[in-house]
């Protein structure tokens, strides 16, 4: 069980790593962008936020290929399973329950989807933070503002 937990503990630091540096990136960028100006506000900020949750969808998908990954070199799901999908399935807590790891690595699911949702709160929090930068930035106060 010691072993799952390192294991879990690792994989789960490895996408905190990779988060941690595409919050950053996203950040900068959409810094950079509600500095410019913007003759339309709100089609600026619509660009902003689909270009940062843009590219927090891909960082959760690098997040779910590490993890995929983990799956395989570790032998953690039975032989043939799309572990990709397995992957996904568990870190977004969705739960099917169609493909289960093997008993010696049952923890890595419950690990998974652990990881998953401190990320996708992570993002959430990102998201609203450059929302609420990007409306600074535009000198709006209110989103019913932004013309």
């Amino acid at each position: 069980m010691a072993v799952q937990f390192l294991v879990g503990a690792i994989v789960s630091v490895i996408n905190i790593m990779i988060h941690a540096l595409v919050t950053v990136g996203a950040i900068g960028i959409a810094r950079t962008a509600g500095l410019r100006y913007a003759a339309r506000p709100r089609l600026h900020l619509m660009a902003v936020m689909v270009a940062t949750a843009s590219t927090l969808m891909v960082a959760h998908t690098m997040e779910v290929l590490v993890w995929a990954l983990a799956y395989a070199t570790l032998g953690a799901a039975p032989a043939g399973s799309d572990l990709i999908y397995f992957a996904f399935v568990n870190y977004t807590t969705l739960g099917y329950g169609d493909i289960t790891p093997i008993q010696a690595w049952r923890l890595t699911g419950p690990m998974t989807a652990m990881n998953g949702i401190l990320m996708f709160g992570w993002s959430t929090a990102v998201l609203f933070e450059v929302l609420r930068k990007t409306l600074d930035d535009l000198g709006v106060t209110r989103l019913s503002d932004a013309r």
